[in-house]
């Protein structure tokens, strides 16, 4: 059979036929191992997935220890004394994380309770609305439920801490904080550990700078590590190193508290030291211009916070005289209910609140409107009742308004009782603008400053741009003359009394934000709206604009020197001086009304 097809096959032809065999053989051999590895390789898949579907197990069990650790731990909180409690504390922090997080704020603030019968429960208590409290049993599963103030402390008793406690708290939480995802929490981590870092935690941070993408928490790692440096070099070796030169000029530029205390400290333990060295000498130097630096920039921001608590104080002047500065240059009549007026501002703010209790967010909105028409309400029936009978009776007017002042203080007190009543704040006018660590603005005063600014744009545009303000300019140039051309003097002496009442019942708005509203509010503001009435000159808005901040900046500046009492009386002394020389104030009227 092979002869036979070896004949019928030509030689070459059988060349490449011996050829085709051999590569089908070797084929054939390295398919088998290649089956035997899939099904190796398949067999080790599968067990190296059993042994990570094993170390997941593990791990999920570690979790659940280390809660039930957790939970076994802070049952261990109501009955510890103070000193157990410090431990307990940093083992929690070690056990918990975020849950450890909500726990140690809660303990901070006072907010942490266990049930009397049984000090294993522990619960969440905070104050809700009034008098009742939101109780919440730890555990997420747990609902909430109201009890009142009297009834919280009947069932449950408080977690109490000491100072040393809270300090120890404090540092846990930061130190928890500094795992958050939020730049914010995080720096203010690194700022509440800056005193208290231990080594560990020193490593730590140094650790997580690598890491660290935001460059305000890295720039404030550095300054925590480099007061660590300072505070744990006590030998002359650490002083005389570079590391400690460093830590000192990064240092030399900063304005918190604690690394001024820091360098000074530093700056006396290398005084005090016996070795003399060229390493010292230029560490006492750079130490000497850092402090040098940082007194500099102090003073340059005390100046700046001097300035804005003066244009604060200045806002509030503008907007309780600018009204006083209308009724007293248009019609000369010298009101001593003004800051009546600005009492009822108040008052109607707060009554405001009580009718929109759930939304004191808006109600501040809604107090603006209505407390200017209260007190324009009151100011015209004043002027329609009393001073329109007065008129060319300067002294008759002013006692009949300071009797009005008495009646309207007393009706007050009557109706709100004599005590002092308090406005809520709104969340949008609460907090501060830190601009730096010496450095920070509330926004309450930034608000009261923009607002008294808007406010005498509007009383501008009123008395320059509409039918109310030219009549009110006319009768004040020329009364007669005004009345002969057919202007109603009655009528536009009765708008201009309700417009500067109701700007003053809009001051009384900006202040229930500043102070607590009762019935004397109005007279601290009376006799310093006369001041800068007369100083700026008399009808004269810009006068009143430039006089006001004049006068509340030198307020300001002066009352360090001499005390808030001395500065009053200096500041009288100064504008009694300043009319002798320019009777009719720094803006007086000019053309007809000057007559």
């Amino acid at each position: 059979m092979t002869s036979r097809m070896y004949t019928l096959l030509p030689q070459r032809d059988w060349f490449w036929w011996r050829i085709l065999c051999t590569v089908i053989l070797l084929c054939s051999i390295a398919v088998k191992p290649c089956f035997a590895n899939s099904k190796d390789e398949k067999k080790e898949g599968y067990t190296l997935l059993e042994s990570q579907q094993g170390v997941l197990q593990k791990g999920l069990q570690s979790d659940e220890e280390l809660m039930v650790e957790y939970e076994h731990l802070i049952r261990q909180l109501p009955l510890a004394n103070f000193k157990e409690k410090l431990a307990l504390i940093e083992k929690i922090e070690q056990k918990g994380g975020q849950h450890a997080y909500d726990l140690l704020t809660s303990l901070l603030s006072g907010e942490l309770y266990y049930l009397k019968k049984d000090p294993d429960i522990l619960v969440y208590a905070k104050k809700y609305e009034g008098d009742e409290y939101q109780v919440k049993e730890l555990g997420e599963e747990s609902e909430s439920k109201l009890l009142s103030k009297l009834d919280l402390k009947k069932i449950y008793k408080k977690v109490r801490t000491n100072n040393r406690v809270r300090k120890g708290i404090k540092l846990s939480i930061a130190r928890l904080s500094l795992k958050s995802d939020s730049e914010s929490n995080k720096i203010n981590a690194l700022k509440a550990m800056v005193l208290t870092i231990d080594p560990v935690t020193a490593s730590a941070i140094e650790s997580m700078y690598e890491n660290e993408r935001s460059g305000k928490v890295k720039e404030m790692m550095s300054i925590v590590l480099a007061v660590h440096t300072l505070k744990t070099s006590q030998d002359m070796t650490a002083v005389s190193s570079s590391k400690v030169n460093q830590a000192i000029v990064l240092l030399g530029d900063r304005l918190e508290i604690p690394v001024k205390n820091t360098l000074v400290e530093y700056k006396g333990f290398l005084e005090e030291s016996e070795i003399q060295s060229d390493q010292k000498s230029q560490l006492l130097k750079e130490l000497n211009k850092a402090l040098t630096a940082i007194e500099e920039k102090n003073r340059f921001y005390v100046f700046v916070e001097k300035l804005f608590f003066g244009i604060s104080l200045g806002s509030v002047l503008l907007l309780a005289a600018v009204g006083l500065s209308i009724t007293f240059g248009v019609m000369g009549v010298i009101n001593m209910a003004h800051g009546e007026m600005i009492m009822i501002g108040a008052y109607s703010t707060y009554v405001v609140q009580l009718i929109m209790p759930n939304f004191i967010g808006y109600s501040l909105l809604v107090a603006i409107p209505a407390a200017f028409l209260a007190s324009a309400i009151v100011g015209i029936i004043i002027q329609q009742t009393v001073i329109r009978h007065l008129h060319g009776r300067p002294l008759e007017t002013l006692l009949a308004t300071f009797g009005i002042s008495l009646l309207l203080r007393q009706a007050v007190r009557t109706i709100f009782s004599p005590l002092n009543r308090q406005v809520d704040q709104p969340d949008w006018m609460s907090g501060t603008l830190e601009i730096n660590p010496v450095l920070s603005l509330t926004y309450n005063r930034l608000y009261i400053v923009a607002f008294s600014i808007l406010v005498f744009i509007v009383l501008v545009f009123v008395i320059k741009k509409t039918s109310l303000g030219l009549n009110v300019r006319a009768v004040s140039q020329n009364r007669p003359m005004a009345k002969a051309m057919g202007v109603r003097t009655e009528w536009v002496d009765a708008m201009t009394f309700g417009l500067g009442s109701g700007v003053a019942g809009v001051a009384g708005v900006a202040l229930s934000q500043l102070t607590n509203v009762g019935p004397n509010l109005g007279q601290a503001y009376i006799i310093d709206s006369f001041m800068v009435v007369v100083f700026g000159g008399v009808g004269n808005l810009l006068g009143t604009l430039v006089a006001s901040f004049t006068l509340g900046v030198a307020n300001k500046f002066i009352e360090p020197i001499t005390g808030a009492v001395l500065a009053n009386i200096v500041v009288l002394i100064f504008i009694i001086l300043f009319i002798q020389k320019r009777p009719k104030g720094l803006f007086p009227q000019k053309g007809r009304a000057a007559e």
